[in-house]
């Protein structure tokens, strides 16, 4: 891995796990689908304008065509809909665990779906990971946390497994700008109908609504998965979704820093064994080193 992909890698990192603060912030003074929606619709038109003066065209394969929707309505839509939703009763760190068990998930669903063989690190992996999220969600439990929110962000992260098994199809052909704008257009337009029925538009106008608003638009929607997607492009999925084991960390951490969230003893070792587990269970992934060849 050269030091390009490993400064994406971090800063994709980064700001997939500041995401859950901000939005957490917007949800405190907006209707979440509305927001949302909104958040898709003005990053959709700047990422397919910007691939547009890149000199990239709507021509996408079929397999980025379909990969397109699937991403835009299990992450976009289904994903963040519902993560946004449960953080109206679940602080953002516990979104960021939950949400941070996807390496996780990805590899139980290809055991289970998809007949993929575990080696025993993974399986040490899987079991140290999902442990963590126990430890965890076993503390924070017996504190009053909300069963509801728990669950949205369960469902969330199932609908965020099947958007990554169907990220290869999307970060090949190139087009790498107009595929994330599209993507995000077709999450806008996901919501927009559940917004209308469901909510009521009511927004109480602060400026760190104003800033966290443009801050999710622009910084976790578009940059990390713009840069998500040039990651697996330059380096693979399996090899990408390694960093994915710095998202709890990140996440909590940046929501204790900006929320004044909780954290205890108890978070701090969850979190060392869920970052462990993912670690685990991608390193298994890896391809083995070829053995050198004895010199003639």
């Amino acid at each position: 891995m050269d030091i390009k992909a490993l400064f994406m890698g971090l800063a994709f990192a980064f700001m997939w796990s500041s995401a859950f603060t901000s939005a957490r912030m917007i949800v405190a003074d907006a209707p979440p689908l509305m927001a949302l929606s909104l958040r898709f619709l003005i990053s959709g038109l700047i990422g397919v304008g910007i691939a547009l003066a890149l000199g990239q065209t709507w021509r996408l394969t079929r397999n980025q065509w379909r990969a397109t929707f699937i991403f835009g309505i299990c992450q976009n839509a289904i994903y963040l809909g519902l993560n946004f939703v449960a953080m109206q009763w679940i602080e953002a760190s516990v979104a960021a665990i939950i949400a941070s068990t996807l390496p996780l998930m990805v590899a139980l669903a290809g055991f289970l779906f998809l007949g993929d063989r575990l080696k025993p690190l993974a399986v040490a992996g899987l079991i140290a990971g999902f442990g963590g999220v126990i430890l965890i969600m076993g503390a924070r439990f017996s504190g009053g946390l909300d069963l509801t929110g728990v669950a949205l962000g369960v469902v969330a992260a199932m609908a965020l497994t099947i958007a990554t098994l169907s990220l290869r199809g999307a970060s090949s052909g190139g087009n790498v700008m107009m595929v994330v704008g599209l993507q995000m257009l077709v999450g806008s337009a996901a919501l927009i109908g559940p917004a209308l029925i469901l909510e009521e538009a009511v927004v109480n106008w602060t400026p760190r609504l104003f800033l966290a608003f443009a801050y999710t638009t622009l910084v976790p929607g578009l940059a990390a998965t713009w840069v998500w997607f040039l990651l697996v492009q330059r380096i693979g999925a399996v090899r990408g979704a390694t960093f994915h084991f710095l998202n709890p960390f990140f996440g909590v951490a940046i929501a204790a820093a900006l929320l004044s969230e909780g954290l205890n003893l108890t978070d701090v070792i969850g979190v060392a064994i869920i970052m462990a587990g993912i670690l685990a269970v991608q390193l298994s992934k890896a391809p083995a080193p070829r053995p050198r060849q004895a010199a003639r």
